[in-house]
């Protein structure tokens, strides 16, 4: 069997935010973790999205934001949700497990919505409840076991088998165990600092203090302005959450720069940095993205899926692109 191709670990953060550009638009999404009964328990969700015009002069201008409120049970499966702003039949989704069936599920019943911050968050809430427990691992060394004994089966991969799940888990990866499941022993993290540029406070919206606890958030960024014809893409990623030295740990991140046809949304350039990944098999992922290149970008939340299928991609760096999917709709907001 030829083992996957190992890289050096990814471990350089891009730090804060970059400052807005004159004449472009950000998103920018979080979605926070809490367990307020401990690991093993339901836990509570917190996501929080805004959509800010930076105009060529003048004040910023906030267009549109939202939020929601899930609790969510060790098995991924939600339990009571919320959000702002509310949608008739959004309670629909309770009962829904994260994963493939909350996507389709979300685009069966609030599909109407595409394209605004609020069904960003939601799509996200398949991927955010899939990392958010691997914070505990950075306070207490029997993390697993006690997910195990209380959800009795992993939610990851098929029924925490891992193998080809994605290129960081191809099979003889050192990602690996000789059972198929997740070898934690040569896991790799990192430090990072604050996300929010203090050169510009106003670049984010709003997100609470993480510390003292285990937590977990997962924050994108989406810049997009128009120049040299087409429509630019800066797009940042991570997943991190608070550790016991008071600062903050990453254990995913991305950095991504795109151009974009806006006549057609066809995706016309794609430039994918791996900063923060756990294996070494991971950054991998980053060079089999170039073939989505050539694709419309409206269509992304699918054909990502389809043409980035398990060991071509990864599961995060696929959450990064598919959300490039909002990218027309958010230009059409753009002064021209």
């Amino acid at each position: 069997m030829n083992a996957p191709q190992q890289f050096p670990f990814a471990r350089q953060s891009a730090g804060p935010a970059p400052l807005r550009r004159p004449g472009s638009l950000r998103r920018t999404t979080s979605i926070d973790s809490d367990w307020p009964d401990g690991l093993g328990q339901p836990w509570l969700m917190t996501g929080r999205a805004r959509d800010l015009l930076t105009p060529a002069a003048g004040d910023a201008v906030a267009l549109a934001a939202a939020d929601f409120r899930i609790r969510t049970s060790p098995m991924r499966e939600i339990m009571e949700i919320a959000a702002t702003p509310d949608h008739p039949r959004l309670n629909e989704m309770v009962g829904v497990r994260a994963g493939g069936a909350s996507r389709h599920a979300l685009a069966a019943t609030l599909g109407d919505i595409r394209g605004t911050p609020i069904f960003q968050l939601l799509d996200d809430f398949a991927g955010a409840s899939l990392v958010a427990g691997w914070n505990w691992s950075r306070w207490t060394d029997d993390w697993q076991q006690r997910m195990a004994g209380n959800s009795q089966k992993s939610t990851a991969g098929k029924k925490g088998r891992m193998v080809n799940i994605c290129t960081g888990f191809t099979e003889g990866a050192s990602s690996l165990s000789d059972d198929g499941s997740v070898d934690h022993a040569d896991q790799s993290s990192t430090e990072v600092g604050p996300l929010v540029n203090p050169d510009d406070p106003v670049g984010w919206h709003q997100m609470p203090e993480q510390q003292g606890k285990p937590m977990a958030r997962r924050a994108r960024r989406i810049d997009i302005w128009r120049a040299e014809g087409v429509i630019k893409v800066d797009a940042g990623f991570q997943d991190s959450g608070p550790n016991p030295q008071g600062t903050r740990t990453a254990i995913h991140e991305y950095r991504v720069y795109a151009e974009i046809d806006e006549a057609d949304d066809t995706l016309l350039s794609l430039q994918v940095l791996p900063l923060i990944l756990p294996f070494r098999e991971c950054p991998g992922a980053s060079i089999k993205a170039s073939r989505m290149v050539g694709e419309p970008v409206h269509g992304f939340r699918q054909s990502v899926l389809d043409t980035l299928i398990g060991t071509v991609g990864c599961t995060h760096l696929n959450d990064v692109l598919r959300a490039f999917a909002d990218v027309p709709t958010l230009a059409r907001m753009l002064p021209k």
